[in-house]
């Protein structure tokens, strides 16, 4: 009986789509995820999840496609913070605080101004799981699996230019291009689960699975496949228990992780502290690449 009531929501076609969405979304923002967190920019995900936000809401606007508006939007943003950032005139936190609350301001502004984008821009906010279709399930597969390859073909080159830049750059690692490929993909991953997730519990999804992973392991390359499984894992079961408690589905992946992360927490003990200290730094001693 418990069995057959666990198997009942598989019978609609929007959980379904929901539940393949949400964990697709998991595993990307758990992949790219390990890279923010690493190179200690956890709040890039939130910022550019805002900035996102303003394209979002020109594109309803103007009638222009979802993708094709908040995506060029995004991507502009991402490349203008990392390019600010790396000139050093201000820090990176500085350039993301600048660029994605004026982009916010101006979605918000947008929002005011325009009702008929009411419903476009809820969605974009709170997300919007159990609407998702098919279209959306698609996009986020297509930028899983640019993300999956891009992590794969240029892994060295990423791994160096996330721990030190500085001697990657004299090594001869295009460590520029390397992070606007960062930024790219990153933005790439917040539009398309931008509608499954919401604007504001997006950088949840994008710092927690990475943030316990890093309390596992002292592997990089453990890193990798252990954030994507916990943060796949994680929407599973939310997306399950939201349905039989009616409890809203993004908040629900989102404190589903965030269990998870104070059960690992509270187990690893002082080294999983330890692990989560160094985050903030470009560089851990004891992370190791492979």
């Amino acid at each position: 009986m418990i069995a057959l009531d666990l198997l009942k929501p598989y019978h609609y076609e929007f959980f379904r789509n929901a539940v393949i969405a949400a964990v697709l979304a998991g595993a990307v923002c758990g992949l790219i995820g390990v890279y923010v967190v690493l190179r200690g920019m956890s709040y890039i995900g939130h910022g550019l999840s805002h900035a996102v936000f303003g394209g979002a809401a020109a594109a309803a606007v103007m009638g222009v496609n979802y993708f094709l508006g908040a995506g060029l939007w995004g991507i502009a943003s991402g490349l203008l913070i990392g390019r600010v950032a790396r000139r050093r005139i201000i820090g990176a936190d500085a350039a993301i605080g600048v660029v994605t609350t004026a982009s916010f301001a101006v979605g918000l502004v947008l929002f005011a101004a325009y009702g008929q984008a009411h419903r476009s821009l809820e969605a974009s906010l709170f997300g919007s799981i159990l609407g998702v279709e098919k279209g959306d399930i698609v996009a986020v597969l297509l930028v899983g699996s640019v993300v999956l390859a891009a992590v794969l073909l240029r892994y060295r080159p990423l791994l160096f230019a996330t721990f030190d830049p500085d001697v990657a750059e004299v090594s001869g690692v295009p460590v520029a291009r390397m992070e606007a490929l960062l930024m790219i993909l990153l933005s790439l991953t917040i539009l398309v689960t931008m509608r499954v997730i919401g604007v504001l519990l997006i950088s949840a999804l994008l710092v927690t699975p990475a943030i316990t992973a890093r309390m596992i392991t002292n592997s990089f390359g453990r890193m990798l496949w252990l954030s994507p499984v916990i943060g796949s894992t994680t929407a599973f079961v939310g997306i399950n228990i939201s349905y039989h408690t009616d409890w809203p589905p993004g908040a629900t992946v989102i404190l589903c992780g965030a269990g998870l992360f104070t059960v690992v927490f509270v187990v690893t003990g002082v080294r999983g502290r330890r692990a989560i200290s160094g985050l903030d730094r470009h560089t851990e001693p004891s992370l190791r690449a492979a």
